[in-house]
């Protein structure tokens, strides 16, 4: 039996005491629910210190990176633009931001040309379960909850003693290795665990200011810009010249948000 326990103690010094710990999860989306097969894949980190847990898709802070360091010694702004994101990748490229023993989380994105830092209330309500698996080589046990208007089934291991995981999904005892909504248009898995030896503090490129929301208000903008695309643009230019333009753009943005009617948090476009 001590030979048991010495292990298990080592490793919940590590993983407790490490100044930042990094989980790299795979992440699988199906932006249309009518093309099933047409799925979306990107690498999600989710950062833990002793404070809060960050998490943010790789690929843009890498973006970010660049830009920050392109910003500092004045080459960025000789480039052209880079052209529009897809839209089902708005989602995967915002950043979940929670702070250690509260339900509030910070939830920054952007809403048309307006940057959001969204503060929500989340209480997940958990049904544990006798079924295990393994991810990893850790043992994980199931979990089951609701969460923007889908079912989710977790698993989490208790042997990795975080109460996170990754987007808004927490308050499990342990960290969770994997999630999924019944339908599977929304897959989590953990595919990696890295130390970082210096505090992560994510690039702040933006000279914008942040609006300040709660997510009751967010939900009402966001829902307002599904529906009318391109108000910003019209904002914008709203000489009679540019109208027939921008009537023709908001047609055709419309038309790619037919095809992005399976966001992961189905609830706020219904």
């Amino acid at each position: 039996m001590r030979k048991l326990i010495i292990p298990l103690f080592i490793l919940i010094i590590n993983f407790t005491f490490a100044q930042t710990k990094q989980f790299i999860y795979d992440y699988i989306s199906v932006p249309d629910s009518t093309q099933k097969a047409a799925n979306f894949s990107a690498i999600m980190v989710l950062n833990i210190d002793k404070e809060k847990s960050e998490y943010f898709n790789y690929e843009k802070y890498v973006s970010d990176s660049t830009i920050h360091s392109e910003i500092k010694d004045g080459s960025y702004f000789l480039k052209p633009p880079a052209p529009p994101q897809k839209r089902n990748k708005i989602i995967s490229r915002s950043r979940v931001i929670k702070k250690n023993n509260s339900n509030t989380i910070e939830y920054i994105t952007q809403i048309s040309e307006t940057d959001y830092s969204v503060h929500q209330t989340i209480d997940l309500k958990w049904k544990l379960l006798p079924e295990y698996i393994s991810v990893l080589d850790y043992n994980a046990q199931k979990a089951t909850t609701e969460f923007g208007g889908r079912k989710w089934i977790a698993w989490f291991t208790k042997d990795i003693p975080f109460q996170d995981g990754p987007y808004k999904f927490k308050g499990l005892p342990g960290l969770i290795v994997k999630i999924e909504d019944e339908s599977k248009s929304h897959q989590f898995e953990l595919k990696g665990i890295k130390n970082l030896n210096d505090s992560f503090v994510y690039p702040d490129n933006s000279d914008d200011i942040q609006i300040m929301i709660p997510h009751a208000k967010f939900a009402k903008a966001f829902k307002e810009n599904r529906k009318y695309p391109a108000i910003a643009l019209k904002k914008r230019f709203p000489n009679i010249e540019a109208a027939e333009m921008i009537k023709n753009i908001e047609k055709d943005m419309l038309e790619d948000l037919k095809k992005d009617n399976n966001i992961i948090e189905i609830d706020l476009i219904k």
